[in-house]
């Protein structure tokens, strides 16, 4: 047995007699310095690396990668990347998200799937369900993020923060240019573009007036086939 399999071998038998669950080995990859707590359960295909940490309870995997990652304790994080970033207790996150370096997630937030978050605080219990960027943001807690929120963080210079306060809600596809602030208890309309802050409770609506033309489309169609 070549030398890396033969120390993969012991590392891996050594965490499941310490109460680690690795039910299946298959691509599952723990570098020396790596700490799992007991009670904690690693699946198939995920490859731990650096200073991560995982705690009592959580479920790693599948096919996720932690590198210099803390996980509290009963956290879920299946098919995604976490970098250099704060996990804390009972999140869940993925699959197919990445959380990159400078993060930290409080506890009991859900990350849903393609979600992307980069050098952020999230508040507790803060829901960024689907398909959503999060880039440079001071957020609180209870916040809801609608599918395909957008934080615009880079003009091509410089990048800048925005902040959510608590028990804000964004609608489906609102885009945060920074540097802005969405008040506590706020709401965005789906599809705004907040360009100015929004003050506390106040529902922010920035589109463009829907205009409807009867008997266009009909129009449309026959030139079309001319």
């Amino acid at each position: 047995m070549p030398k890396h399999d033969a120390e993969r071998e012991a590392l891996l038998t050594a965490l499941e007699e310490q109460g680690v669950l690795i039910p299946l080995w298959d691509g599952v990859m723990i570098e020396p310095t790596v700490k799992v707590a007991p009670g904690a359960t690693i699946l198939p295909g995920s490859i731990l690396k650096g200073e991560t940490e995982v705690g009592e309870g959580s479920v790693i995997g599948p096919r996720t990668v932690l590198t210099d990652a803390v996980i509290r304790e009963n956290c879920v994080i299946k098919e995604s990347y976490v970098t250099s970033s704060k996990i804390d207790a009972g999140v869940t996150i993925g699959p197919f998200s990445q959380v990159r370096p400078g993060c930290h997630i409080s506890a009991e937030c859900k990350i849903g799937d393609f979600v992307e978050i980069k050098n952020s605080r999230i508040g507790k219990k803060t829901a960024i369900a689907h398909l959503t960027y999060v880039g440079d943001t001071d957020c609180g807690a209870r916040v809801n993020f609608g599918c395909g929120v957008a934080v615009a963080n880079y003009n091509g210079k410089k990048k800048f923060r925005t902040e959510i306060g608590d028990d804000a809600f964004l609608g489906c596809n609102t885009n945060l240019v920074a540097p802005v602030r969405v008040g506590s208890g706020a709401y965005t309309a789906a599809g705004a573009t907040v360009t100015k802050d929004v003050p506390e409770d106040a529902v922010l609506i920035a589109r463009a007036e829907q205009v409807v033309k009867p008997g266009m489309a009909v129009r449309f169609r026959r030139e079309k086939k001319d």
